[in-house]
């Protein structure tokens, strides 16, 4: 027992200060290393954030109520606004928010950077209250295509924001999930303007009623964000980082207020290191995702715009309702089999994507 102390000893004895110092140090560190898993591993809870991100997924319900709001009553708004039987005119009434989509969504990005997501949430629903209203008031066809018009510029700058939103607000774990609501917000946008266009053939003028409903979301949309959490990545890039601290325990909880904004730290040196930019998109390191995302998205959406606006017209005339209403069921489906696949079974995204073009 005596030997082996005295070789105890001997061995503290031979370690210099310096060694000593630095093994003293490991010991630390591999403390510390070891409490920093716990607080990676312990999940938030889903249903702080919860809420934020149901108050954003209405612009997408919106984006959806607006694409379908004219397919049942088009029949009866070309016979009140005496177009009936100008296809040009059907067109227009039909397509022109998309046009006026594409004006908002070039300026999304911009607006949502310049003056907040939540304003930005706001800005998207005022064009959609101003534009309803004039469509569902209007008794020419020039004011039915203005108010499709303001109503497109909403329905282009709500949708991106709300992606970027719920990117930004969700618990990692749940982001994928969040995710999918925005679409699956769509597809029920869609059904809920085919049921309220149910009795357009036996109420006269109801499909001003159609148009008027439509500016209840959107009042909700405005309304809601005055409660909602701001984005803290937002707000910690204008430099407020006492507030972004904030609203993360507002989403997250104050157990994960520290390791949120160290991960926040960390992806704002990595920008700023690592400046992308508008050239890039057209060539360079962000070409290929910008590929995929064009002749992978860009498809999908004109087949499934195809479908819900064309071809209902040209093969299920007699049963028109009926074809919308699967279709829309159809894509609800299959974004909820692809929130359960990516979320439960913690699939890659290339293998959604293979498997999606494949079914």
């Amino acid at each position: 027992m005596r030997g082996h102390r005295t070789g105890e000893y001997s061995m503290y004895k031979r370690m210099s200060s310096r060694d000593f110092t630095v093994a003293a140090d490991v010991e630390d560190n591999s403390v510390v290393s070891q409490s920093i898993p716990d607080q990676e591993i312990t999940n938030p809870s889903w249903r702080l954030s919860f809420p934020h991100v149901l108050a954003a997924t209405i612009s997408a319900f919106l984006f959806g109520y607006h694409l379908g709001v004219v397919n049942e009553p088009l029949e009866s708004i070309s016979l009140d606004l005496g177009f009936n039987g100008n296809t040009l005119a059907e067109g227009l009434v039909v397509s022109t928010c998309l046009g006026g989509a594409l004006i908002g969504s070039l300026f999304s990005g911009w607006i949502a950077d310049g003056i907040g997501r939540r304003r930005a949430f706001q800005l998207c629903a005022l064009p959609m209250i101003v534009g309803a209203s004039i469509s569902a008031t209007t008794k020419t066809l020039a004011g039915m295509l203005l108010g499709r018009l303001l109503v497109g510029t909403g329905m282009g700058l709500g949708p991106p924001v709300s992606s970027l939103y719920v990117t930004e607000v969700s618990p990692s774990f749940v982001r994928g999930t969040y995710g999918s609501f925005i679409q699956i917000a769509t597809c029920l946008g869609l059904m809920a303007a085919l049921f309220i266009g149910i009795p357009v053939r036996e109420i006269a003028g109801w499909w001003r009623i159609c148009f008027w409903v439509s500016t209840v979301p959107a009042g909700i949309l405005a309304l809601s964000m005055m409660f909602c959490a701001e984005s803290p990545h937002w707000l910690y890039k204008q430099g407020r980082t006492a507030e972004a601290e904030a609203e993360f325990e507002r989403l997250l909880g104050g157990a994960h207020v520290k390791f949120a904004m160290q991960e926040l730290s960390k992806l704002d040196r990595g920008d700023d290191s690592d400046d992308v930019h508008f050239s890039e998109l057209l060539y360079g390191r962000c070409f290929r995702g910008i590929c995929i995302f064009i002749f992978g998205y860009a498809p999908t959406d004109f087949v499934s715009m195809f479908v819900l606006h064309f071809g209902i017209y040209s093969c299920y005339c007699r049963h028109q309702f009926l074809s919308s209403a699967l279709s829309s069921l159809m894509f609800s489906l299959g974004f909820v089999i692809h929130m359960f696949l990516l979320q439960l079974f913690l699939l890659g995204q290339p293998y959604l994507l293979y498997n999606s073009y494949l079914a």
